[in-house]
Order: structure tokens, then C-alpha cells, then sequence
């Protein structure tokens, strides 16, 4: 069974980028040796993000991306190692923050998902080595799948 994923998102996302989403997705979970799953990924806005990273997280503001990793809890609902998680991206704060990078939001937005992904495969950022790590693997898929690398500041 392959990594299926689900898109919720707003009609005004173009189909080439959901594609890059989904393919950034797979791609990722193939490198970190993932053959079956299911990832949902949430295109939303500002207020529905803060609300989320508030109810979920205790943070009461928007951010640009939230991951939960929900494997372990549906662990035993599959006979293989099954990858099973959540990806939500704000394309408002993609918006505000390639604006002031004078870059596309599309590629923002990717590189949320890609941030996201990674944290639900298993990498952390939480020190500056881990931090090191995530920006270089952000900087490997968004060059092998969009070959633009340019912006991929560290994301919170």
C-alpha cells in the first residue's frame, strides 16, 4: 500500500502545486523508508492556523506550519509499518512572508509542507545541529522538486 495523501485546501491552489505538495510528500517518505501511509495535508488561513496551533499547542497565534506524527496511535490498525500524519500550512502567512522575501508564495508554501513532512518522518529542530540538518534536507527537496532553493530561512 503506497503513502496516500489527502488535500484540503482552497480551490485557488493551483493544480501544479498540489502536485509538487504531493510529490514532495511521497518523495520524503520514500527517503526515510515509508511504503505504506496516510498523510492529510490542510491548505488553510491565518485565523483557522491560530485557532489550531491554540487548541493544540497553546500557542495563541498564526504560524506557517503545524505537523502531528498520529503512526503510533494507529499502529496496530495495519499489518506493516504504516506513517500516518497531519500537515497544516498557512498560505496567509506564506503570502505575507514571500512578499517580504520578494519570492513566490507557492514556493513558501512548499516549503512548509516540506518543513512539516519532515518533522512527521522524524527530524527535530529544536538544536543547532538538528536546525542544521533540517534546512540542509529543506534545501534538498525543494531543489529536487521545484530546483529553487533561495529563501529556505529557518521556519519556527
Amino acid at each position: 500500500m503506497p503513502i496516500e495523501v489527502l488535500i484540503t485546501d482552497s480551490p485557488h491552489t493551483p493544480k501544479s502545486l498540489r502536485q509538487k505538495m504531493v510529490q514532495a510528500i511521497t518523495a520524503i517518505a520514500s527517503d526515510f523508508q515509508w511504503n505504506a501511509g496516510q498523510i492529510s495535508l490542510a491548505i488553510v488561513d491565518d485565523p483557522t492556523i491560530q485557532e489550531i496551533n491554540r487548541q493544540y499547542l497553546n500557542h495563541d497565534y498564526p504560524t506557517d506550519v503545524i505537523s502531528f506524527d498520529l503512526s503510533d496511535e494507529n499502529a496496530n490498525q495495519h499489518d506493516e509499518p504504516y506513517l500516518e500524519g497531519e500537515v497544516i500550512v498557512s498560505w496567509q502567512t506564506a503570502q505575507r512572508v514571500a512578499s517580504e522575501n520578494q519570492w513566490d508564495p507557492a514556493l513558501e508554501l512548499l516549503l512548509y509542507v516540506i518543513h512539516g513532512m519532515l518533522h512527521i518522518v522524524g527530524l527535530d529542530d529544536s538544536s543547532p545541529s538538528q536546525s542544521q540538518q533540517m534546512r540542509e534536507r529543506e534545501r534538498h527537496y525543494m531543489n529536487a522538486i521545484a530546483g529553487d532553493t533561495r529563501n529556505c530561512q529557518q521556519l519556527d
